[in-house]
């Protein structure tokens, strides 16, 4: 017990400290840091960050049409909030009675960027030595930079990506309950959590079928573990969604409606179209070096985990359809695994200098992106 309660020290230190580090120059009011500007607004930029506000705005009204539209000033229909799926707006309203929303919304991802940290050390500690998963769960949590933002402002990608490590550690290790019930969480929290659905659909066909071909039917079907049924908790998870959106937006496919949230279009690799509405630029190199990462990543993943593969390849297939300029957030859910994919690259005394060296452009980034990434509210009492 004593071992357990230490390793998680660092894990927690990991995950609290660099988004500290990140508010406090927003909460001294800095006009300033290493000449970067930062707004006057102070904390209130960090919470305003998209789409931060906009979880409050369902964490307030639950998709109420008349809550939305009589309590706030938003330029947007009420399905667009369809779009922001229901478990991190619930967590937030869970914590507003001691906090108030806004810092609800930080200390609700805060905790899942600890969750998220705890069970991706779990998982790289089943291959690796204690010190190394320890390194390991360091890189994890400063990098890359936009994880470490996502991680530092009201967002649902670390409640999002803590429940699809946690699905997957459990799924491992045929734990199917743990894993269709954090399956489930994820999907609750954003629209792609489907996709592990069918990366684990896949995982298991592929297996069962490999014995259907080598037995026979009556011998198959007794040795089938039907508990993987479990992992049909995640697309549950989705029908209950839509029936909620059903009886408060009276649409069953208000998701669907929901103006350009939905960010896919075919053909793939749309992001390159620079007149896009959510690209509008065409520096976009460096999606390029994505794309080059991740798919080196499946491939080694390949080679030493099937399932972290099949899910890995799952979601990089659906990323190369996602048209916008944020696509680095879109991809934050294979961050891990491409951790993972790399242990060897990524445990090398070339690498820990490099990180070292790069530590204060991190820091540097992610206080120029949250300085701009904030969503302009000239009235704070409705969201408070």
């Amino acid at each position: 017990m004593r071992k357990k309660i230490i390793n998680f020290l660092p894990i927690i230190a990991f995950s609290i400290i660099p988004s500290l580090l990140i508010w406090l120059p927003f909460f001294l009011r800095l006009e300033s840091f290493w000449s970067v500007p930062l707004p006057k607004e102070g904390m209130a930029t960090v919470v305003a960050n998209y789409d931060g506000p906009l979880y409050i705005i369902v964490a307030k009204s639950f998709y109420n049409p008349e809550i939305i539209k009589n309590t706030f000033s938003v330029p947007v229909p009420t399905e667009y909030f369809a779009a922001h799926f229901p478990l991190f707006p619930m967590l937030i309203k869970a914590f507003s009675f001691i906090l108030g929303y806004p810092y609800s919304m930080l200390v609700v991802t805060l905790i899942s960027s600890v969750v998220a940290t705890y069970f991706f050390y779990k998982l790289v500690s089943d291959t690796n030595s204690e010190a190394n998963a320890i390194w390991l769960t360091f890189v994890f949590s400063v990098f890359p930079a936009r994880w470490l933002i996502l991680k530092s402002v009201g967002s649902p990608e670390p409640l999002f990506v803590a429940s699809i490590i946690a699905s997957i550690y459990n799924f491992r290790k045929e734990k199917y309950l743990k894993a269709g019930l954090w399956g489930a969480a994820a999907q609750a929290t954003k629209s792609p959590g489907i996709l592990l659905f069918i990366a684990y659909f896949l995982y298991l066909f592929l297996k069962e079928f490999q014995k259907f071909a080598t037995s026979h039917l009556e011998k198959w079907f007794k040795k089938i573990n039907l508990h993987i049924l479990y992992i049909f908790l995640i697309p549950i998870s989705l029908l209950v969604i839509f029936v909620l959106y059903k009886k408060t937006l009276n649409n069953f496919f208000a998701y669907f409606n929901s103006g350009d949230n939905i960010h896919l279009f075919f053909p793939p690799f749309q992001v390159f179209n620079y007149k896009a509405p959510w690209v509008n630029t065409h520096w976009l190199e460096e999606i390029i070096f994505l794309y080059v990462i991740s798919i080196m990543g499946v491939i080694k993943l390949t080679k030493k985990e099937k399932v972290l593969a099949l899910f890995t390849g799952v979601f990089l297939f659906s990323i190369f359809f996602v048209s916008h300029r944020d696509i680095m957030r879109y991809a934050s859910p294979i961050f891990p695994f491409l951790i993972l994919a790399f242990t060897d690259t990524l445990s090398k005394k070339e690498f820990k200098i490099a990180l070292f060296l790069v530590m204060i452009p991190i820091y540097l980034f992610a206080l120029a992106f949250i300085s701009n990434n904030a969503m302009p509210i000239p009235d704070w009492t409705p969201y408070l």
